[in-house]
Formats: C-alpha cells, sequence, structure tokens
C-alpha cells in the first residue's frame, strides 16, 4: 500500500477548504448572514457566519474523491455507509444555512438531528455491538436498542459539537484533533480506506482553521456544527464503534453539555436557552483570554487521544473516562460557585454561538 492517497485527500480537503472559506465568508456578508456582538459573542464588528459552506465542500470534496482512490478494501458495505454519511451530512449542511438564515426554535433543530441520524441508521451506519470492558466479550444489541443508541449517540455528538463552538476556533481545533486520532486509529487497525474519511475532515477543518482562530474572520454557523457534530459521531462508528475513544477525547464537552441540559431543565427553563453558563465561558469569566481557553481545550483533547491510543485496556480506558467526568463535575459545581451567571440570552444554545 502507498501512502499517496492518504496525501491527496489531506491536501484536497485543506485547499478547498482554504479557498472556499474568505469566499464563503464574503457570500456571508453581501446575504446578510452574519453575527453582531452582543452578551455572549465578544467580538467586534460583524462577523459572517457561513464558514460551513468551506467545511462542508473541503469535506464531501475530499470524502467523494476518496472512493475512487486505490486503497484496500475490506467492508462490503463500506459504500452504503459512506452514502449515509453523505447524505447526512448534505442534509444538515441545508438545514444549517436555513437555520443561519431564519434561526430555528430547538424543535425543528432535534427533529433534523433525528432525521440525519436515521439516515445513518438506514445505511447501517449504528452501533450494533461493543466489547464488554469487563469480560472482554462483545456484547450484541437487539435491534430497537441498536436504534435508541445510534440516534442518541448521533444526536448528542452533534450537539456536543454544536454547544463546544462558542469561541473562536475551538469547536474547529477540537474536531481537527479527534479526526487525526480516528484517521491513525484506522490506519493502525488495517482500515486504510475508511481511514480517507477522517483525514478529509481533518484537512478540511486545518483549512477552515486559520481563518476562524481568534480574532476570527469567519465563524462555521450552524451549517459547519452540524455538519462536523454529525461527521464525527458517523466517523466514530465506522470505525468500528470506538466510542471510548471519542468519549474519552470529548469527555469534558460531552459533561459540559450534559451539566447545562441537567441544570436548565432543574431551573424550569428550556434546554436550548442560551446563556453563558458553558466551561468555556466560565473560564473566561476567571480572567483567561480566548486564546488561552482554546489551547487548553486542544491540550486536553490531544493528550487524550495520544492516551487512547497508547492505552489498550480498555477497563482502563473506562475507569480513565469516568474518573475525567467526575472531576468535570466537581469542576463545573466549583465554578458555578465562585462565576456569576450573566449575559443569558433568548436564542437557541442549539445554534453555533461563537
Amino acid at each position: 500500500m502507498t501512502i499517496w492517497p492518504f496525501v491527496v485527500v489531506f491536501l484536497v480537503a485543506l485547499g478547498v477548504a482554504l479557498v472556499a472559506t474568505p469566499l464563503a465568508g464574503a457570500w456571508g456578508r453581501r446575504r446578510g448572514l452574519v453575527d453582531e456582538p452582543g452578551p455572549r459573542r465578544w467580538h467586534q464588528g460583524s462577523i459572517p457566519r457561513t464558514g460551513g459552506i468551506a467545511l462542508f465542500a473541503g469535506f464531501m470534496a475530499a470524502a467523494l474523491l476518496a472512493q475512487w482512490l486505490p486503497v484496500p478494501r475490506q467492508d462490503p458495505k463500506e459504500l452504503t455507509r459512506f452514502v449515509g454519511i453523505a447524505l447526512g451530512c448534505a442534509f444538515l449542511f441545508v438545514f444549517g444555512l436555513i437555520d443561519d438564515k431564519v434561526e430555528f426554535k430547538p424543535g425543528p433543530i432535534y427533529l433534523a438531528q433525528a432525521a440525519a441520524g436515521m439516515i445513518a441508521i438506514l445505511c447501517v451506519v449504528f452501533i450494533e455491538r461493543v466489547m464488554n470492558p469487563f469480560t472482554d466479550q462483545i456484547q450484541v444489541f437487539p435491534y430497537w436498542f441498536i436504534v435508541a443508541f445510534s440516534l442518541l449517540w448521533i444526536m448528542g455528538m452533534i450537539n456536543t459539537v454544536n454547544f463546544l463552538d462558542g469561541l473562536d476556533g475551538l469547536a474547529t481545533g477540537v474536531a481537527a484533533i479527534v479526526s487525526a486520532v480516528l484517521a491513525v486509529h484506522m490506519v493502525r487497525e488495517g482500515q486504510y480506506s475508511v481511514a480517507l474519511l477522517p483525514l478529509a475532515l481533518l484537512g478540511a477543518t486545518l483549512g477552515f482553521l486559520p481563518f476562524n482562530f481568534h480574532p476570527a474572520r469567519v465563524f462555521m454557523g450552524s451549517s459547519g456544527a452540524l455538519v462536523v457534530g454529525y461527521a464525527i459521531a458517523t466517523l466514530g462508528i465506522a470505525a468500528g464503534a470506538k466510542l471510548a475513544l471519542v468519549m474519552l477525547m470529548l469527555s469534558i464537552p460531552i459533561v459540559d453539555v450534559a451539566w447545562l441540559m441537567i441544570s436548565r431543565l432543574r431551573a424550569g427553563r428550556s434546554i436550548g436557552q442560551a446563556d453563558r453558563q458553558h466551561l468555556h465561558y466560565r473560564l473566561l469569566d476567571l480572567g483567561l483570554s480566548q486564546r488561552q481557553v482554546v489551547l487548553l481545550y486542544y491540550a486536553y483533547c490531544a493528550v487524550l487521544g495520544v492516551v487512547a491510543l497508547l492505552v489498550s485496556s480498555r477497563l482502563l480506558k473506562l475507569t480513565l473516562l469516568v474518573g475525567l467526568g467526575l472531576a468535570t463535575i466537581l469542576a463545573l459545581g466549583w465554578l458555578a460557585r465562585r462565576t456569576p451567571q450573566r449575559g443569558e440570552g433568548d436564542s437557541s444554545s442549539l445554534r453555533s454561538s461563537e
């Protein structure tokens, strides 16, 4: 096997995103698809929220090209799964663009996420079995649980990325790190053709990141956040249901989302109501700069990604995951008492909120 198909896929995604991002930003300005400064948006001036166009274009161009490259393919259902990933991304991209214009309420956004999840499931992108970390035996699920669990995973990952998209470059950089780790894992497992897909996502996110890092010139918007979240969710399944690997790297954002939802429900508010209770906002309130918070997230995600690749014990990974989750809950509780709650808005946190 030669390395050139991997290089080509990465460079195509990177090049398309680099070229398309300023064009998408200019188009967003002309169409009035911009974010203005506000309680949760501390940027200066009007910033276009159409970066999702470049992310989608870069990822899909490279992913489609990957289907024609001479790479060993072992799974007879691989093309079917790719169709599910591509169709789901396209559906959420179009929905996200409309959302960036009309700003849907949480209900339609959840329905769109569920619809995309069902597209994936119908194309056999689902979690059928997992390895029990206590017995090292494969646990096969009944079909009703497969559908429910897969849908929960996909919607959960989409919302995790969406909620994470609150600071310049935060969601983009974290997605790039997750993509890189998934690609390395797939290559190590001999899943060469499947590894091209996270490489495509890696190239697209890295091509977009120079325009999105603080101070951002373009935001990814709902069209980008929904697509990136869906891609990570489905690629995690395509890797052979490597949920622990993805959950380990995204443990802080996942716990943050769960904490926020529970907190809002306990307060009698909608889980989609926007506020400044996100962990990254709390860290800003402590005095850290945007770049410091974002780089802290990058370092955490990268270190946990390396750990996930090096540690083979599933039980140790589970223990580490539970420990990090509990530590994050304690940190969130401490920060909730230390930092004031301010800047609540009436728009949905399900929408990209940079």
